[in-house]
């Protein structure tokens, strides 16, 4: 699970999305979220409530892990899921302790692209957690606490990656979010939920054509596109021309995502 905040503004008007997704190849899928009435970060209680909302339909055991970015810290927060059973993959500040240490000091010698890690786990917002650390080629520590095991702490927290394609095809270059010019609450959350229907309807139709038709990989590793904008120019082909392939994406809408391990053509039933 991702959690993911994105917040702008509409003439005077802060407007930010607090939102819990799911990870599908290389996009997140929103599945809950709030709308807030302020800019900035949210507080535990709020992300603890939306996690509790979700809980009711994807039970703990389902959970891979929770990754977030260091917005979303918090000795409660922590807490909550580590009682709930809910592996966490967070980045943390500079400015938090770790045992009696900040953890800027701990690595503060780090070189670009190094990866150093305690050979014990070390207590981080009242929880026993692992602590990877990177410098990035900016120069930036990207420290991440985790109940995972030490070598797959910063593997999983680059997929967080999948956050910025989902909100990059919901707003400016995909469904527009920010172009309705919506600023009260009740009416963002709408929208909010069926652009996500949309988008996860494109993810599903670009799914399925990849495992006929794989995207494209550049050179750098990444696809050439997202499955959702493989799947987008598919779905708007079959609107405006092909009524008997739309009614072949309807029912794919209705039909569950392959697993990671399973091929569409196992998955997929009309």
């Amino acid at each position: 699970m991702r959690t993911l905040a994105r917040n702008w503004k509409h003439g005077q008007a802060d407007i930010n999305i607090l939102a819990l997704g799911v990870l599908l190849g290389d996009v997140v899928i929103p599945l809950v979220h709030e709308v807030l009435l302020h800019s900035g970060n949210s507080h535990s209680e709020l992300r603890i409530a939306l996690v509790s909302r979700l809980l009711k339909s994807v039970s703990a055991g389902r959970w891979r892990v929770l990754i977030a970015d260091r917005e979303f810290v918090g000795k409660a927060w922590f807490e909550f899921l580590h009682q709930k059973r809910i592996k966490r993959c967070i980045r943390i500040k500079e400015t938090t302790r770790m045992d009696e240490l900040l953890v800027r000091e701990q690595y503060k010698n780090l070189r670009p692209r190094q990866v150093r890690g305690l050979m014990e786990k070390a207590w981080v917002y009242g929880s026993l957690m692992q602590v990877v650390a990177t410098l990035s080629p900016q120069g930036e520590r990207v420290i991440v606490a985790s109940d995972l095991p030490l070598y797959d702490v910063l593997q999983v927290y680059r997929m967080r990656w999948g956050i910025e394609c989902t909100f990059s095809g919901m707003k400016s270059r995909g469904l527009g979010l920010e172009d309705t010019h919506m600023t009260a609450p009740d009416r963002i959350g709408r929208i909010f939920l069926l652009l996500s229907l949309a988008y996860a309807w494109m993810v599903r139709i670009g799914a399925w054509r990849a495992d006929a038709l794989p995207i494209a990989v550049k050179a750098h590793g990444r696809r050439a596109m997202s499955l959702a904008q493989y799947g987008w120019d598919l779905l708007c082909d079959a609107l405006r021309w092909q009524r008997p392939l739309f009614q072949t994406f309807l029912a794919l809408l209705m039909t569950a995502f392959p697993s990671p391990s399973q091929p569409e053509s196992e998955s997929v039933r009309y």
